[in-house]
């Protein structure tokens, strides 16, 4: 499969996934703070926000891949509290995160949203936990997977078998070219360069970032992890 809304989107990259935990000034701080470390150290990023915040973070960055974090499957039309895809093509939105496991999604829905995202050009970013989930998502075709087990999620503990490198494995398996994020207790950059040398093309957080004291420091510890990253052939 060919992933268009994907072209051009370079690994190794970061992600900042704010959730609920932060909205409105706090998420444009975080924002402009995350689209200066990414023009200095010239890395992809995907960056989250609350839909009410989307428009203000790709108004006030340059570098960041602003990405919503749930649409639904709907067309213009009937919908009423459901998000519209075309909505937030309009709003400068380039890609949507899917089936956290903070807002699952039955399989058909899951398809049905990926194709409107197909259709509207968005990049799909879609969540897995268990093996077969992993296999059953890169299956759906998406341009990016986040992998990672739900116990791990926000504990600042990363799994200590082998999750990585066998869940990446099984999605490069079906789709090389689908990117693999591998985050779930990630909280620092030795974190991150542990999932990237693990196979992992991208790699980030959520509490390791916001819950750290000083947010120029940990994000620039994280970018330095995925600069001085080097492919293993």
């Amino acid at each position: 499969m060919v992933h268009q809304a994907a072209e051009g989107f370079r690994a190794p990259f970061l992600i900042v996934n704010p959730k609920a935990y932060l909205g409105g000034a706090d998420t444009l701080r975080l924002a402009k703070l995350t689209d200066e470390l990414a023009g200095e150290f010239d890395v992809d990023v995907i960056f989250t926000a609350q839909h009410v915040d989307l428009r203000a973070v790709v108004e006030a960055t340059t570098h960041l891949t602003v990405t919503a974090q749930h649409m639904d499957p709907i067309v213009p039309g009937r919908g009423m509290e459901h998000i519209l895809p075309e909505s937030l093509v309009e709003a400068g939105v380039k890609a949507v995160v899917l089936n956290h496991a903070e807002h699952p999604l039955g399989l058909a829905t899951l398809d049905a949203t990926l194709e409107r995202a197909r259709e509207v050009g968005l990049m799909s970013i879609v969540c897995a936990d268990s093996d077969a989930q992993c296999k059953a998502v890169a299956d759906l075709g998406p341009d990016v997977m986040i992998c990672e087990p739900t116990a791990n999620i926000g504990t600042g503990e990363m799994d200590s078998g082998d999750y990585i490198e066998r869940t990446t494995r099984i999605v490069k398996d079906v789709d090389p070219s689908i990117l693999v994020i591998q985050a779930a207790g990630v909280s620092r950059g030795e974190d991150i360069t542990r999932v990237l040398q693990q196979g992992a093309d991208g790699s980030g957080g959520t509490s390791g970032i916001i819950k750290h004291p000083d947010w120029r420091e940990i994000l620039t510890d994280m970018f330095t992890a995925i600069k001085n990253h080097t492919p293993t052939a």
